[in-house]
């Protein structure tokens, strides 16, 4: 996801901002094509802010005004700098009035957009960065918790598939922190999270991070946790259409990094593959077509 103009700024200022003003700053940072298209007291309310506070954050940032954000924010749109960032807030309070086929596409078509929108060459290169860190690291400990747990755990089936480099922090009984102890500056911790954010999720990378383990993320945003403690970060959208935000953009990266992690495994994880053909063979795990019996 590309961010505006002053996106640069925003991240070294966040810090030092109130928290009011980081709501304010957040949105900025993530809609970017919002800021130049929709009035102050629009955005203000979609950040939940009050407009003064719009008008705050630009003195902070050293502006005039929140007019002089806007103008940077249009001049940048206007000269193509700003990538896909989503449908504008505005329509998506229509959604709804349109009907399930109407709202089933623009869903769809939001999700298209965004990973589309990853096939650009600043997204690309963070993912081929991640990708080689996590190709030369020991062992990958992965770590998703709720709405991310998804995109963890299929990250770490597919590597499972080519040897014994992936452990998922996925344990019964509260455990699954556990095995993150055994990790050394030789691993990675590999850890999706998105907002709102898993208490659990930042505390254990914060863990991993003090301990000089390598933190390997897929986050939604450069002021996110995450963000600031990863080594490697590839920042996805999360907006959506419907009241939940959509995972399908960080999904497509963690099965991306699998595969490109893979590929790098060169003989050994062909080897690995040619075991688990014959394991699946041998226990009959898919059904094949002979044994779909069809009803009379």
């Amino acid at each position: 996801m590309e961010h505006g103009p002053l996106a640069g700024q925003i991240v070294e200022a966040y810090d030092g901002m109130s928290a009011q003003l980081q709501a304010a700053a957040r949105y900025v940072l993530d809609r970017p094509r919002d800021v130049a298209l929709l009035s102050m007291r629009e955005q203000a309310r979609q950040a939940g802010v009050q407009p003064a506070t719009m008008t705050r954050l630009a003195k902070n940032l050293g502006l005039d005004g929140y007019d002089a954000i806007r103008d940077a924010y249009a001049s940048a749109l206007r000269a193509g700098d700003i990538g896909f960032a989503g449908k504008a807030g505005a329509q998506a309070l229509t959604q709804k009035l349109k009907g399930d086929h109407a709202l089933a596409g623009e869903v769809l078509a939001s999700m298209s957009r965004q990973i589309a929108g990853l096939m650009e060459e600043a997204p690309l290169n963070r993912i081929v960065a991640a990708a080689k860190r996590l190709a030369s690291a020991r062992r990958v400990y992965c770590l998703g918790l709720r709405s991310s747990h998804s995109a963890a755990w299929h990250f770490h089936y597919i590597l499972s598939l080519i040897g014994e480099k992936s452990t998922i922090l996925d344990g019964i009984g509260g455990t699954g922190s556990d095995m993150i102890g055994r990790a050394t500056e030789q691993d990675v911790l590999f850890v999706v999270s998105v907002l709102p954010y898993t208490r659990a999720t930042i505390e254990i990378a914060e863990y991993a991070h003090s301990r000089g383990i390598p933190v390997i993320a897929i986050t939604d945003s450069e002021v996110a946790p995450l963000a600031k403690l990863s080594e490697a970060a590839v920042i996805i959208p999360t907006d959506s259409p419907s009241f939940f935000h959509t995972m399908a953009p960080a999904f497509a990266v963690a099965e991306v990094l699998a595969t490109l992690v893979a590929g790098h495994g060169g003989d050994e994880a062909l080897e690995a593959l040619r075991r688990f053909d014959d394991q699946l063979g041998a226990f009959n795990v898919h059904l094949t077509t002979r044994a779909i019996k069809r009803q009379p």
